[in-house]
């Protein structure tokens, strides 16, 4: 097993726990004082790029990529010529040719378009606490950066205040909320996804949100995730809010009904119920049911109004992606999330996690290989976004190449959620009356924090630039972690840029798979992506034959 490092001393990063492929810890807590790389890029920004003590030092890699498979096993090219994608009225002279003027922009969806200014969403944030928690922050930050952001599942059935009538939801402020804090700060730029599990399609969640949003929000089919395979989960520490999951159809283990469990509650045996969701297609049988109850329930969505639909699908084996790529082709589906083992941002079963599913990497090779057969034969493929443990610019990198061309974004679940933690944390320290609301858990600014300054306008490297973007007066409702997911993108876009002049394409649509080759023969054969000394080799031949 391949042991990630604890720290970067060029970076001068340092992971409080086990660190994993991403470079984020396995158990990342909203209370830490640092430093990862995420955690330090959301104050620092772009300046995360470069080695620490600039002037005073020399560095050099010491990452090791040529053993076992993952995406740290993908390298990425660089050529000694040329220049592709440049902006209408841009020439090829190197005045021009700077990575600054490299257009991270994508786009995605079929009849209606949704602009995005870096290739990247949020996975799904939703029943969870600590999205209901940090959302103001996510969502805030997501519409000022202009990436799409999701509601997750179940987000209506937790809530206390939504309301029903005859079984379907009539009022839902926690779902409206997340929706009304996007929307007050988006220019155009990303998108509102919200989910649907099994529960959300009982309680008329769609129509609830088709009849107020109408074409505002993508709607969005779930047939799993990364992290689990049995359907989200949430922990309570309330027997009454227990039974009242319970009542909104929800299981919940242990029954908090059941009268040897609350006396076990009542002696503090038990202290916390798990509330589960519920596996869905339990009634087919066969891949020719599921297609057709799939393109059922898209159907009827478009019936209702819905015109951008989308499905989000985990890390099952190759019968259930090729038929997430399939069917989501044949429903001409506006985006098709596949989600590789390994992530999650809840509370899924820990061994479920480490166990179940198909890593990223050959889930996502594989996902390539099904998109090609279809384009191969004339059918439009989805657009496509790959998830499953992306934290910087080089994942971003080598997940688009990867897919090329059908990949449009990288889906990040628990990355963009640190800055939002981080900044709420400062945050709490500036303004204590807030700290309860806004769910910070400093007292004062650690060490690690101080480091960077004595005021917001020193800690945050991107307090300016939303300052400019929201002016003055609106800057005192902006979230700080809002703040500090602008500069963690900024880190990200830079990195991006530089990494994209490198391979001298200018515009992401430009991207190919000969971007990438493999460090060792085993990713060589599992992505068909060539062996570092293969690629390019009949050129290179070519050049000394001559």
């Amino acid at each position: 097993m391949i042991q990630w490092p604890k720290s970067n001393d060029a970076l001068g990063t340092v992971n409080r726990g086990n660190p994993c492929e991403s470079g984020l810890c396995t158990l990342c807590s909203s209370d830490c004082k640092g430093k990862c790389e995420t955690w330090m890029s959301s104050l620092r920004g772009r300046k995360m790029l470069y080695p620490r003590n600039f002037g005073n030092i020399t560095s050099g890699s010491g990452n090791v990529t040529s053993l076992g498979l993952g995406y740290h096993a993908l390298r990425i090219q660089g050529y000694a010529y040329g220049s592709n994608g440049l902006s209408e009225g841009m020439s090829k002279d190197a005045d021009d040719c700077v990575f600054t003027n490299v257009n991270t922009e994508t786009v995605i969806g079929n009849e209606i378009k949704a602009k995005c200014r870096v290739p990247i969403m949020t996975g799904a944030l939703g029943s969870t606490f600590i999205a209901t928690k940090y959302w103001n922050s996510f969502a805030t930050g997501a519409a000022l950066c202009g990436f799409p952001i999701v509601i997750g599942e179940n987000v209506v059935g937790v809530d206390r205040d939504s309301k029903f009538s005859r079984g379907k939801i009539t009022s839902a402020p926690e779902l409206d909320r997340r929706i009304d804090v996007f929307k007050r700060y988006s220019d155009g730029y990303g998108a509102i996804f919200v989910q649907l599990n099994v529960e959300d399609t009982r309680n008329g969640v769609a129509e609830y949100v088709i009849d107020k949003y109408g074409d505002e929000v993508i709607i969005e089919l779930k047939w799993g995730q990364g992290a689990k395979v049995i359907g989200g989960e949430i922990q309570v520490k309330s027997i009454d809010y227990a039974i009242f999951l319970k009542d909104r159809g929800y299981v919940v283990d242990p029954d908090p009904t059941n009268p040897a469990v609350q006396e076990a509650f009542e002696r503090r045996a038990i202290t916390s119920f798990a509330r589960h969701s519920r596996l869905g297609a339990t009634d087919l049988d066969t891949v020719a049911q599921v297609r057709e109850s799939f393109m059922k329930s898209v159907a009827y969505l478009r019936s209702i109004g819905f015109r951008r639909i989308s499905l989000k699908t985990g890390s099952y084996g190759m019968e259930a992606l090729a038929m997430a790529i399939r069917y989501s082709a044949d429903a001409r589906l506006d985006l098709l999330t596949i989600d590789g083992s390994g992530g999650g941002t809840g509370m899924s079963p820990w061994n479920m996690m480490e166990h179940w599913g198909v890593p990223s990497l050959a889930l996502h090779a594989k996902a390539y290989d099904y998109c090609k057969i279809l384009d191969d034969k004339g059918i439009r493929v989805p657009d496509i976004s790959f998830a499953g443990g992306f934290a910087r610019e080089d994942h971003i990198f080598k997940a688009l190449a990867l897919g090329a061309p059908y990949t449009k974004l990288v889906c990040m679940g628990r990355a963009p959620m640190i800055p939002g933690y981080l900044g709420s944390n400062i945050e709490g320290t500036f303004y204590p009356e807030r700290r309860t609301e806004i769910n910070g858990n400093w007292d004062q600014l650690p060490a690690t924090v101080k480091s960077f300054g004595k005021y917001p306008e020193e800690i945050f490297s991107a307090w300016e630039d939303v300052k400019q973007k929201v002016g003055a007066d609106e800057m005192k409702h902006i979230p700080f972690g809002a703040v500090a997911i602008a500069g963690y993108v900024d880190k990200l876009s830079c990195g991006l840029q530089q990494l994209m002049a490198g391979v001298r394409k200018f515009n992401l649509s430009e991207i190919t798979r000969n971007e990438l080759f493999s460090a060792n023969r085993e990713t060589e054969r599992e992505t068909g992506i060539p062996f570092l000394t293969e690629a390019q080799k009949e050129s290179a031949d070519a050049i000394l034959k001559a």
